[in-house]
């Protein structure tokens, strides 16, 4: 079977979407040592999505993302950013995204701004996201997609761990982007 249809502007996508995780990216960048980044994502998480496409501002997003799935493919690194050192997962197994508000800038384009908590620590931050497309499967569920980024500050969320290099400067950036590169299924 074939897809039936596709969307490619943001209106007319008003309903109730999930995440669809096997094909969401949830991730994240920092720069190591100065001279080179270390990627890693997060494997287990859930979300959803309300679109109001009439009533932008009726719009709500909610994530849910479980600390023990990081993954940056180095396993000690992955424990240590566990530990009570950055994520203190023990203390905090969950990070949470909850939208406080949404503006359309263009057909193709939304800020989402919401309360992320990292560690017990609580931050408003926007997302510039831009609509992928949308598309009924071959099941007969209508599929969105978004992609989009922004950069926080770790210090913000009580992440402070470093270490100095010899040459001068830390050995991991305060900065981090944050990547997101999403699909919601709305069933049919």
């Amino acid at each position: 079977m074939t897809s039936t249809a596709t969307t490619t502007a943001l209106s007319g996508l008003s309903g109730d979407y999930v995440l669809d995780v096997a094909h969401t990216r949830i991730g994240f960048v920092a720069r190591h040592a100065l001279v080179t980044k270390v990627r890693g994502q997060f494997n287990e998480f859930e979300g959803s999505v309300h679109i109001d496409a009439e009533e932008h501002s009726r719009s709500t997003a909610n994530v849910t993302i479980k600390v023990a799935s990081i993954d940056t493919r180095n396993r000690q690194r992955d424990e240590h950013l566990r530990s009570g050192d950055f994520l203190a997962m023990d203390q905090f197994p969950e990070i949470t995204f909850s939208s406080t508000g949404v503006r359309v800038t263009s057909e193709q384009t939304v800020e989402l701004t919401g309360d992320l908590t990292i560690r017990g620590a609580t931050n408003s931050i926007t997302v510039p996201f831009e609509f992928q497309g949308g598309v009924v499967d071959p099941f007969g569920n209508h599929r969105i997609g978004f992609e989009g980024s922004a950069v926080i500050n770790r210090k913000d969320f009580g992440i402070t761990w470093n270490a100095a290099l010899e040459t001068g400067g830390a050995l991991i950036s305060d900065k981090i982007t944050l990547e997101f590169e999403l699909a919601a299924i709305k069933p049919a």
